[in-house]
Parts: structure tokens; C-alpha cells; sequence
């Protein structure tokens, strides 16, 4: 069985003793005390944080363990599709303090801290993922015509619509063909976010009405794409997108009977594929 032990910064070794070693008598917590005093004075200070020990730990352990930094790891995830409201719920849960983190700030993934890591080293961690990832493909031919911030706003796209990767490698070829041709996208997701800003779940279906909303991140309306991300796109996501997955589907529609979208090269098609699912309903 472990414990877990939790140091407060600048806390007594005094302190630390009375509240996580136990089953001392007065004598052995003096002896214990003075010897973390002289091992912190002239050895290795003692770390802040919280650490797992055996719940049989003796005096030896604990200050080979301690004086280490923390041994407690933490996850954090980052959900691709999320919005701020949802991150915010989690960031409440971990940290003290923390600021909005912007959706053009960050990667969706999975972060690993230690337990005397605060808000600003999660952060720079989200900093450094998004820095590299930018590093990593900054030859590439996309960047050429997009902006990376520009592709993360696609990615929050494929996040939103796409049910899997190949449906999100489908949906980016669907975008990146109607933007050459200078089409509207009219993406649904975006006419969503449009009414929500992204700070609550719409429940309800779109109506047409919905569609002719006036507003910079309705596709529906504006031509090319929305000012900002709709939602953290994960690092996959981004990944994919810079496969540069290519098709000649201009259109496609969620059939709820199958379960996928229905993808189409012209309007008479996508006509008739969306006449044929609407009769089956």
C-alpha cells in the first residue's frame, strides 16, 4: 500500500514530520527533526510537492524520496473539440488559479506535470507543444497557402464535423476545394458556434433561420474561413491536415441511418443523395 505525502513549500521540518511521519514517540520525532534540519543544511534541501512512498517508509526512505523532486505524476487532457467552458471546468479541478487558455494558444492532448508544477509550467507546456509542432512542419507546402493559425482554424472544423480520421481527412479536402473555388463553406458547426461563442451546448437542431445569421464565424454568411478556431484541435488532427489529403467532393451531408457523412463531387448529386436519405427517414 502507498501513501501519499504531501510537503508544503518553505513548511518547518517540524511540521513535516507531526503531519506525515507517524507512530513516533517525543524522543524519535526530536532525533528525526534534527537530522532533517542538518540534512537540509548541509546535504540536499528538501523538495515541495507531493510524493508516494510505501506505508512502510522509515527515516532513510523518506529523505532519499523527498529530497528528489516529486515523484507524483499528473495527467491533464486536453480534449480535441472541446470548448473554454469545458477546459475551464477542468483547469478548476487542478489548479488554484489559472488564466482562459485561447484556442489558437494550445494542441489537444495529454500533459504530464509534477505535483509542484503550477498553471504557468502547464502553460509553457501547452506553448512548447504547439512551438514544435510549428517548427516541425515549417517547410511544409500548406504553409505556403495557409498560415499555421489559419490551419488550426480548419482543424477546429474537422474537430467539430468529422466522426473519425478518414472522416476528417475527407471534410479538410471538402474545405480546401471549396476555398480554391472562393465557395462558402457552410459548415453547420460554425453557424453553432455563432450563436453559443462556444460557452454552452445548442440543444437543438439548426433551422433555416439559424443559417441566415449574420455573423463573422456563421459560414453560412461570411465567404472563406471564420476569424478564429471554434474549439482546441488536437495534435492528430493537425497532423492529418498536413497529409494534405486530396479529393474532388465539394459536398456532404450527416446520414443519422448510417451513421456517416455522405460525401459528393457536384450539387445534382449531392441533391439526390440527400432527396434519396431524407425519404428513408
Amino acid at each position: 500500500m502507498n501513501l501519499n505525502v504531501i510537503i508544503e513549500k518553505n513548511q518547518s521540518s517540524k511540521n513535516i514530520i507531526e503531519t506525515n511521519i507517524a507512530n513516533l514517540n517525543f524522543i524519535e520525532k526530536f532525533i528525526t527533526k534534527t537530522y532533517l534540519s542538518i540534512h537540509s543544511k548541509y546535504f540536499k534541501q528538501i523538495h515541495y510537492g507531493k510524493f508516494i512512498l510505501t506505508n512502510d517508509t522509515n527515516l532513510k526512505n523518506f529523505i532519499s524520496t523527498t529530497t528528489k523532486p516529486s515523484n507524483f505524476i499528473f495527467k491533464i487532457t486536453i480534449v480535441e473539440g472541446w470548448n473554454k467552458y469545458q477546459l475551464n471546468e477542468l483547469l478548476k479541478n487542478n489548479f488554484e488559479n489559472f488564466k482562459n487558455i485561447e484556442y489558437l494558444d494550445t494542441l489537444a492532448d495529454t500533459y504530464f506535470l509534477h505535483s509542484y508544477e503550477g498553471f504557468d509550467e502547464f502553460y509553457s507546456k501547452l506553448k512548447k507543444l504547439k512551438d514544435n509542432t510549428k517548427q516541425k512542419y515549417k517547410d511544409h507546402k500548406l504553409l505556403k497557402i495557409f498560415t499555421f493559425d489559419q490551419l488550426l482554424i480548419i482543424g477546429s472544423l474537422l474537430e467539430k464535423e468529422g466522426i473519425d480520421d478518414l472522416d476528417k481527412k475527407l471534410i479538410y479536402s471538402v474545405i480546401r476545394n471549396r476555398l480554391q473555388k472562393k465557395m462558402k463553406l457552410q459548415i453547420d458547426a460554425t453557424t453553432i458556434f455563432a450563436i453559443t461563442d462556444g460557452k454552452y451546448d445548442l440543444q437543438r437542431k439548426l433551422n433555416r433561420k439559424d443559417l441566415e445569421i449574420q455573423h463573422p464565424y456563421n459560414t453560412y454568411y461570411i465567404k472563406g474561413l471564420p476569424p478564429g478556431p471554434i474549439s482546441y484541435v488536437g495534435k492528430k488532427t493537425m497532423e492529418l491536415i498536413f497529409e494534405n489529403y486530396k479529393s474532388k467532393y465539394l459536398y456532404y451531408f450527416y446520414n443519422s441511418i448510417e451513421k456517416k457523412h455522405i460525401y459528393s463531387e457536384t450539387y445534382i448529386d449531392h441533391k439526390e443523395k440527400l432527396s434519396e436519405y431524407r425519404n428513408k427517414k
